[in-house]
């Protein structure tokens, strides 16, 4: 089933959006008044031109210390490389202005693999002089290292660890600094699952890497080894018992269907034993008339 990369982020950041500020944009987080903080709906876009919907990951309305008047922060997460995304930042901000008219901090978070100058600029020039300079505020994870983030106690710089650069065989030492960062920010399980979930769907460990891992986890000193491999077995049986709880109601619905299935079928019999023409039962069960036949002749 394919990732769902700007739902995972937008749940991420507007669960941390404070925690997000602080970390990559220190200066903005200095200057926002976070008693005033609301999330706004979804905003959908239609591009006439090429035939597309986009629809804007996140926006939030808020104000600056010492000011009354409300300002929007944008934030757009991209999965992946497109030319034309300073365009469409373009594209979002003024029909945001247009339909706000308020000041708006546009945001990008680029989480793709890929390791390139994404521009964070749209212009419009001329020869004879220029018309436009829009600029946002980029995120380019892949460009930062994971280990400078591991002394943060910051839920964001956990979470994201494994969408910054790292190697093949920095696997394993990259998720144990994640589960001892989990550990230090000492969180409720509500947010602990969701930054493990986050954190598990891009760093996978193969068996043999995770055989790896218990062993490092086991040579740690007591009482951390301990809290690391509380959550790991929390986080494995809650697992498990989704996957139980999901193959039962799959199994249900399966039934269900089978059930259904099976009277049906018993329907049109009794039907046609009363004498009913196959074209009667066919409009009055609502199926094609060759089903009807079909089902008759067995």
């Amino acid at each position: 089933m394919a990732i769902d990369h700007d739902r995972l982020f937008k749940e991420l950041i507007q669960t941390f959006f404070e925690e997000f500020l602080l970390l990559f944009f220190p200066d903005m987080h200095e200057h926002i008044d976070f008693r005033h903080l609301s999330f706004l709906s979804e905003e959908l876009f239609t591009d006439v031109t090429a035939g597309e919907k986009y629809r804007v990951d996140l926006l939030v309305e808020t104000k600056l210390k010492g000011e009354n008047g409300l300002i929007i922060v944008h934030v757009e997460n991209q999965s992946y490389v497109q030319p034309s995304f300073p365009e469409r930042m373009f594209i979002y901000f003024s029909r945001l202005f247009e339909k706000y008219r308020t000041r708006i901090v546009p945001i990008a978070v680029f989480s793709h693999d890929a390791l390139r100058e994404e521009p964070s600029v749209f212009s419009i020039e001329f020869p004879f002089g220029d018309v436009l300079q829009f600029r946002f505020f980029p995120v380019e994870l892949r460009k930062k290292h994971w280990r400078d983030y591991i002394r943060h106690d910051n839920p964001i710089a956990a979470a994201l660890l494994g969408k910054m650069g790292y190697t093949e065989s920095e696997k394993v030492e990259l998720k144990k600094e994640f589960l001892r960062m989990l550990v230090r920010l000492e969180l409720d399980k509500a947010r602990q699952r969701l930054l493990l979930g986050f954190f598990e769907t891009y760093v996978k460990l193969s068996e043999e890497e995770e055989q790896q891992l218990q062993r490092e986890v086991k040579a740690m000193e007591t009482k951390e080894r301990e809290k690391v491999l509380e959550l790991i077995i929390s986080y494995e049986q809650k697992g498990r018992k989704e996957g139980l709880e999901e193959g039962i109601k799959r199994g249900i619905q399966q039934g269900i269907q089978q059930g259904m299935k099976q009277g049906m079928k018993q329907l049109i019999r009794n039907m046609a034993r009363k004498g009913m023409t196959v074209e009667d039962i066919a409009r009055l069960v609502d199926l094609p008339e060759e089903d009807v036949r079909a089902l008759l002749e067995k």
